[in-house]
């Protein structure tokens, strides 16, 4: 019995950022890839995970990514990643979301970035209220200094959303925020484009997505 959907936000419901950190590499001619593998290396520890958990300012996530970047063969400055973080919003996407509501319960974890660290309007201009008001319960990394993929922020939605994760529906865009979410029970979806993504989701909730 399908009790809840949860989604992640940036890159579900909006346009993925990595489109962006293409773009940016191939105008300067970075290395390809470059912003995802900082992004990815020591992924729980690093200069991402600890400005998403809100342990540092933003000086310092702007020091210790271009460190970490040049570690790996070419210096990115943090400050030049966050603009590259706003997308557009799916309205596809927005839709599904609110046929769900209907339906069922909804929530969202999403990493993000302390609103007061952010040298942009880019983390800002993702929270769209109308389309957050659309979940009954919203987890943020920043807010409570845990981001996924740690298991715990996964318990922490089914526990606030009062519902069996075996019942519960998760779409990511990121393989590594799926697997805790699979573990402990929940069907998982993984977000390429907007179309795959409310097919698969028709596909395990029941409900028509689509006009």
């Amino acid at each position: 019995m399908l009790e809840a959907v949860i989604w992640d936000f940036g890159g579900v419901l909006t346009t993925s950022p990595f489109e962006a950190f293409a773009r940016y590499e191939t105008a300067r001619g970075l290395p390809a890839d470059i912003i995802r593998r900082t992004n990815a290396e020591n992924h729980f520890e690093n200069a991402w995970a600890k400005f998403e958990r809100a342990e540092i300012d933003l000086d310092t996530f702007d020091r210790l990514f271009a460190e970490e970047s040049a570690a790996l063969g070419a210096e990115v400055r943090g400050r030049d990643v966050l603009p590259l973080l706003s997308g557009e919003l799916r309205p596809e996407m927005v839709e599904a979301l609110r046929i769900v509501k209907s339906s069922c319960k909804t929530g969202c974890i999403t990493n993000n970035l302390p609103a007061n660290a952010i040298g942009s309007a880019a983390g800002r201009s993702l929270y769209i209220a109308e389309v957050m008001a659309l979940f009954d319960h919203v987890i943020e990394s920043a807010k409570i200094g845990l981001r996924k993929p740690d298991p715990q922020i996964y318990l922490l939605m089914v526990e606030a959303l009062g519902v069996d994760p075996s019942n519960c529906v998760y779409l990511d865009d990121l393989g590594v925020n799926l697997k805790p979410a699979r573990e402990i029970g929940m069907t998982t979806i993984k977000v390429l484009n907007a179309q795959q993504a409310i097919a698969e989701l028709e596909a395990a909730t029941g409900l028509t997505l689509r006009n």
